[in-house]
């Protein structure tokens, strides 16, 4: 990993204190656990974890840039579907996991301009540097409307209205199972100690039990051959969406992210899985390169995530390419306002839906799926389009 760039002595000492907390779950683990925990911990631990350890994660000076980094154009699009949703069923939008606050600033304008303002828009946000991250882009962006926005603890009891989750799913723990010759194991962390005795983390596999070996004995894994297949369930996400279902009375869930159906998931070529790793807009596949300074994803599973919906009673109300989806959501309408075409700022935009919407860019890779209840008509985002993808 020579070719990434160095972490400072202070970001270097946080990751030390994180790997400090995996060592002792090891321990206390019998001196093995799942990857699930190991993701958990170093993504989401307090104060030290990726998400809740303070270090910048978005745009030019992060790990990565989403969708409403490259443009407002990405929300005043989602608005399209957002208003509809809102008109259906109740004037409230909750966004999960809300980034730098810049797609609830660009929804809440877009909003405010159809005259289909929310009445509240709550934002589920754990990470407290984040939170004031958003309240300030809020500040900047949005002030008039800042006052309709307020931030969530935990899902709420009940819920009406339109739930917004870009890039979610994918940053939930996953287990990791692998599939030979001999059987079916999940794979896990350990500690082991080096030629000059000092104990690192190292992968080990262990017999598959449980609910993983269940739910990965149904998805008839390709035959490894003389090798092995390996891959993520991203059990956490299926629990998530269930829960979400408990709660919502009416409206609906629009789930963004990048990923395949169950069908393109689990080919035989894609024996290595998924799994990705950023740090500082540099991909790379070890998981155990300093702890919590490094994003760590895996690609979604929409099968999974839709049956899991449809399983606690939502319905499947639609599942398309993130370019058709914005297509049919007016985005290069959205575009047209920008201006003469010939201008610096509508050449800008333009560039930045042609990364959103291209097939080599974001437009085929991310994938929209709207799960919902109470909703008695066609949903805007997937009217139109091939029929290419399916769940």
């Amino acid at each position: 990993m020579s070719s990434l760039p160095q972490p400072s002595a202070d970001a270097l000492a946080q990751s030390a204190r994180l790997l400090a907390l995996v060592e002792a779950d090891i321990d206390a683990g019998g001196g093995w656990i799942p990857f699930a925990r190991y993701m958990e911990r170093v993504l989401y631990a307090p104060g030290l974890g990726y998400y809740s350890g303070g270090a910048r994660k978005f745009g030019p000076g992060g790990d990565f840039i989403t969708a409403p980094e490259l443009t407002p154009l990405f929300g005043q699009a989602l608005a399209s579907q957002v208003a509809q949703v809102m008109r259906a069923s109740a004037p409230q939008v909750i966004e999960v996991g809300a980034g730098t606050g810049l797609l609830a600033a660009d929804l809440l304008l877009e909003l405010e301009r159809r005259d289909c303002l929310p009445e509240h828009y709550g934002i589920l946000e754990l990470s407290g540097e984040l939170r004031e991250r958003q309240f300030d882009t809020l500040a900047q962006k949005a002030p008039h409307l800042a006052a309709r926005v307020h931030w969530l603890d935990a899902l709420p009891g009940r819920f009406s209205g339109a739930v917004v989750a870009n890039e979610v799913l994918d940053v939930m723990p996953v287990h990791l199972v692998v599939s030979r010759a001999d059987g079916l194991f999940e794979r896990g962390v350990v500690l082991a100690a080096d030629a000059g005795g000092v104990r690192r983390l190292c992968w080990a596999d262990v017999p598959a039990t449980g609910v993983v070996r269940d739910a990965a004995l149904a998805l008839a894994l390709p035959a490894p051959g003389g090798g092995e297949y390996v891959t993520e369930l991203n059990l956490a996400g299926r629990a998530w969406v269930s829960a979400w279902a408990e709660r919502l009375e009416s409206g609906a869930m629009l789930l963004i992210d990048y990923g395949y159906p169950r069908a393109e998931y689990y080919l035989p070529s894609r024996s290595g899985g998924t799994l990705l790793c950023y740090y500082r807009h540099h991909a790379h596949g070890d998981p155990f390169l300093w702890p919590g300074l490094n994003d760590i994803t895996a690609f979604v599973d929409f099968t999974a995530v839709a049956e899991a919906g449809f399983e606690a009673g939502l319905d499947v109300q639609g599942y398309a390419t993130q370019a058709q989806f914005l297509f049919n959501c007016g985005v290069l309408e959205c575009l047209a306002r920008r201006g003469p075409q010939e201008s610096a700022d509508y050449i800008r935009a333009a560039r930045a839906v042609q990364r959103l919407t291209a097939p080599q860019e974001m437009g085929e890779l991310f994938k929209v799926l709207a799960l919902g209840r109470g909703i008695g008509q066609p949903l805007l985002g997937f009217m139109r389009g091939d029929r290419l993808h399916t769940l």
